[in-house]
């Protein structure tokens, strides 16, 4: 039973935006937290930004006041707005759901390229 599906990323240049997009099988208000992970080749996976029952949000530094994450309620997904890319923001990024239970479900990654 597929739990969730991304959207979104590709190749952008520096500088540019992009949008990625989460979609949970069951209303997003009904999980503990949903978040953004990312990995870029040859590196460990890093925490981009969470947003937590009660809609309080956890960046990570490297992406502080470029990236947003939210929860749009029309459409029930939880989009990584992506501004001002830098080519360290390269990787293969994974939406993450956290349930009430504390259970975690993983997408399957979606790639992020920045490169002129």
């Amino acid at each position: 039973q597929v739990q969730l599906v991304e959207s979104g990323g590709g190749l952008v240049q520096p500088g540019g935006s992009l949008r990625l997009s989460c979609a949970p099988a069951r209303s997003i208000f009904s999980y503990n937290s949903m978040a953004w992970y990312r990995q870029a080749p040859g590196e460990q996976g890093e925490l981009a930004a969470e947003v937590r029952d009660g809609g309080y949000t956890n960046y990570a530094d490297s992406v502080k006041g470029r990236f947003t994450i939210s929860r749009d309620i029309g459409k029930n997904t939880v989009p990584l707005q992506m501004n001002s890319l830098k080519p360290e923001d390269t990787g293969v990024y994974y939406c993450r759901i956290r349930t009430r239970e504390l259970v975690d479900y993983w997408g399957q990654g979606t790639q992020v390229t920045v490169s002129s």
